[in-house]
């Protein structure tokens, strides 16, 4: 029966008193026996409640109230730092809100993680950390490479990512006026292309002896772009450089093994088995003679080698692959090496200041390698190298004497060598002077 009221419909009983149809009554308590209540009689008007059904379904459709909803976690951010100079791998963390606990996991887990001990300054790292817990890390080497490290089930897990730039040839010329390098400059060549410039050509040009002005260079080589921005420069794809009037020219060609190096137009190598001067710009403060007045003696004796001045310090490079023959003090020439290379010659550098480390008698070296530094020992007036070069036990004139020649292509090979360099050499030789910078894109494979 209530049920069914309910469902029907609930009536509320409400009044309000008139004059016309209200009368005062009186009405026993039925809690307190004697006590009687008076009030006024009004005529009820009857109003409709909703059914039960629907004030719950009215209930059930409003939106409910925010203070009870749950708020979800904010999700963790990666915090990135430019590493600094006298930054380690415990300050960064510790600026990431973590400390060396994280490190040994870190290290304990990832095997690549070793390469982090190599941090330099202007890289940056960036770390995820949750719950004060190292997530991940991302360690960038540079532009295209860098390092990620990711926590998982069993431990840290790193992935080596490497970009690939898009590549174009840019070109750059110019005249000669005092030094290579200041030509390099004005023209905006990067300092390690004007390096790598003398080194193509070093075993035809004594850059320290030979640069007269008005030589003049052209130059092709690769610009790296990642994104449509530039990042960096290659390799010279190819140069050409005049002397005195003397045009000389280089192509880089990779070989079918994937060994690359520089070249005639023709296929001979440019890579002699000598460079001409062990120090890279030095300039020569006395020449082979005979018959020179000694600085410091004072008196006439054959000067069987050339002096280069340079800074104390600087690196002094073999000037072709062999076997150190000896190494240490040695009379009036101080701290000096000698470097026997077979086919009877052989190589002497003195006054140095102190030799590269495993610069030790029987020790192997390359073309190339540093050897020791600029120094002032022995007999010396001021810091420079002595450098003398014996051939089949006499003592020739470095600059002059005639340096083995190089190996050049293959005869199976030079095919495929002219269908590779000559499209490069095309290129060059198409460049006119310009003081803009021209880029082709690169439509083939780089060698």
């Amino acid at each position: 029966m209530a049920a069914a009221a309910l469902s029907a419909g609930l009536v509320a009983i409400l009044g309000s008193s008139s004059p016309s149809d209200s009368a005062i009554v009186s009405t026993q308590s039925k809690n307190i026996p004697g006590l009687e209540i008076q009030g006024i009689e009004t005529q009820a008007t009857p109003i409709a409640v909703p059914a039960v059904e629907t004030i719950i379904q009215t209930l059930a459709a409003a939106p409910k109230s925010t203070n009870n909803q749950e708020v979800e976690p904010a999700e963790p951010q990666w915090k990135e730092f430019t590493i600094q100079n006298g930054d380690n791998l415990s300050i960064l963390f510790k600026r990431a809100g973590l400390n060396d606990r994280s490190i040994y996991e870190l290290f304990s887990d990832a095997k690549d993680a070793k390469d982090l001990r190599n941090i330099r300054p202007g890289q940056k790292m960036a770390f995820l950390v949750e719950n004060d817990q190292l997530q991940s890390l991302s360690y960038t080497i540079d532009k295209l490479n860098s390092l990620h490290f990711t926590r998982g089930a069993k431990g840290f897990t790193g992935k080596e990512i490497a970009l690939k730039p898009d590549i174009k040839y840019a070109f750059r010329q110019a005249s000669i006026d005092s030094s290579l390098y200041m030509a390099g400059k004005r023209a905006g060549m990067p300092s390690n292309l004007t390096m790598e410039l003398a080194n193509i050509f070093g075993w035809d040009i004594d850059f320290a002896l030979d640069i007269q002005k008005g030589d003049s260079f052209k130059v092709m080589y690769e610009e790296q772009l990642l994104d449509g921005k530039r990042i960096g420069t290659g390799k010279i794809m190819a140069a050409e450089f005049t002397n005195g009037g003397k045009t000389f020219k280089a192509v880089r060609y990779t070989d079918k093994q994937g060994a690359s190096n520089y070249y005639t137009p023709d296929g001979r190598g440019m890579h002699k088995a000598f460079l001409r001067t062990p120090i890279e710009f030095a300039r020569i403060s006395s020449h082979f003679s005979l018959s020179r007045k000694h600085p410091v003696l004072h008196i006439i004796r054959a000067h069987k080698g050339t002096d280069y001045a340079a800074v104390r310090g600087t690196p002094i490079r073999a000037t072709g692959n062999g076997k150190i023959a000896f190494a240490g003090r040695k009379g009036g020439y101080g701290n000096c090496i000698v470097i026997q290379h077979g086919q009877g010659i052989e190589t002497l550098y003195g006054h140095m200041n102190g030799f590269a480390k495993g610069m030790k008698t029987g020790a192997r070296v390359s073309q190339g390698d540093v050897i020791g530094y600029v120094g002032s020992t022995g007999l010396a007036s001021g810091p420079h190298l002595h450098y003398e070069f014996h051939l089949n036990g006499q003592v020739r004139n470095p600059v002059t004497v005639p340096l083995p020649k190089s190996i050049g292509i293959e005869k199976t090979e030079l095919a495929r060598f002219n269908e590779t360099t000559r499209p490069l050499i095309a290129k060059l030789d198409q460049y006119k002077s310009s003081s803009r910078l021209a880029v082709a894109k690169n439509g083939s494979n780089s060698n």
